[in-house]
């Protein structure tokens, strides 16, 4: 693939709606009912600090990307075969993200549309998206972007406006103490949605090392997170801990209580345009990063691994029965026994092997 160099803003901005994704899809943190805000807070602080190894990582060796770093510090074999694995995650993350469009799609607006012809237009529009490389996509998150914060603005504005918010719902704070927060937070938190993060090692290379990298990504970072945990809480606000932990989609039935003068009503529709943009966002990116992988393993250029790879991700998005099946799975075993391997362990594990790696080089620098 052709090295297209992007801009810092491209790149926060694109990982800031990367993060927003499919998050708020899901009430974060439910397990602690009215506490979730400080779960999210938690898995947040958490996921910094998982950003900040990703982030030295990448400045070890800053023109090499994440399948490039493990190929040439950890061993060609032993480095393919972990790249092979990243590839198998992102492509398996991406067609979590395909289900979740799919399964909302049916739910909100096309109910007698069968799911497989929605999933296979919806691979279709990203596979090409894809196959028009790094610029194009950076490009997009970029135009879309004035759309989520004005679109996100407008809901968590008139939620307070038409009387819906009731802050005594997140009250009392710390009713079971501090055990049913962190048992929330960690893994769970941090495998979805800041540890994801670790996707990318594969961009920063990319982009231009005029400005601080490091400091852009993380005010970028904490923005996204403080601003995921007050929409996350807005559904304890209004629906109280009871109803929006049972809810399948808590926030859309929060955004369609908003009724103010007649003019602001169905704010749904936009709400659910928003969560359809985040979905194919995120899906693009993971696609993306897989095919990336794919052409640095191979040496085969990365057009021709876009529909084998969509094919892939098209028939896993299927492996669940039924969108109960894929949240259960999801949400109660890959995030906490899958995931974490390939945002935790793999890239300390590498991290550990380049400084060793370099210090040994150090040192045999003033004895030659």
């Amino acid at each position: 693939m052709r090295q297209h160099t992007i801009r810092v803003s491209e790149l926060i901005i694109c990982m800031s709606l990367f993060e927003v994704g499919s998050t708020t899809l899901f009430l974060m943190g439910a397990e602690a009912k009215q506490d979730a805000w400080l779960v999210m807070l938690i898995g947040a602080l958490a996921g910094l600090l998982l950003l900040t190894l990703h982030l030295a990582i990448h400045h070890q060796d800053p023109e090499l990307d994440l399948f490039m770093l493990f190929r040439h510090y950890i061993g060609k074999y032993l480095g393919t075969i972990i790249n092979l694995l990243f590839v198998m995650y992102f492509t398996y993350e991406a067609s979590r993200n395909l289900r979740d469009l799919g399964e909302v799609t049916v739910m909100t607006l096309l109910r007698q549309t069968p799911l497989w012809i929605i999933i296979l237009i919806t691979v279709m529009v990203v596979s090409n998206t894809v196959r028009n490389g790094n610029k194009a996509l950076f490009l997009l998150t970029l135009f879309l972007f004035p759309f989520f914060v004005l679109g996100y603005t407008i809901i968590s504005v008139l939620i307070p406006t038409t009387g819906l918010f009731h802050f005594e719902n997140s009250l009392p704070v710390l009713e079971e103490g501090w055990k049913p927060i962190f048992n929330a937070a960690i893994p769970e938190l941090i495998s979805f949605p800041f540890g994801q993060t670790v996707l990318f090692l594969v961009f920063y290379p990319l982009a231009h090392k005029g400005r601080n990298l490091t400091r852009a990504v993380i005010f970028a970072y904490m923005t996204t997170a403080l601003s995921l945990t007050f929409i996350n809480q807005l559904n304890i606000f209004v629906l109280g801990p009871k109803i929006a932990v049972d809810s399948t989609l808590p926030l859309l039935e929060v955004v369609q209580l908003i009724e103010l003068a007649d003019v602001f009503e169905r704010m749904d529709a936009l709400f659910t345009l928003l969560l359809f943009l985040g979905l194919i966002i995120k899906m693009s990116l993971f696609f993306n990063g897989a095919v990336i992988g794919l052409e640095k393993i191979t040496g085969v250029g990365f057009k021709k691994w876009v529909f084998p790879l969509a094919v892939l991700i098209y028939g896993l998005s299927f492996l669940s029965p039924s969108y109960t099946h894929h949240m259960v799975i999801g949400r109660k075993f890959v995030l906490n026994s899958w995931f974490p391997i390939f945002q935790i362990i793999l890239p300390l594990l590498l991290f550990v092997v380049i400084v060793i790696k370099k210090r040994k080089q150090t040192n045999k620098l003033p004895s030659s």
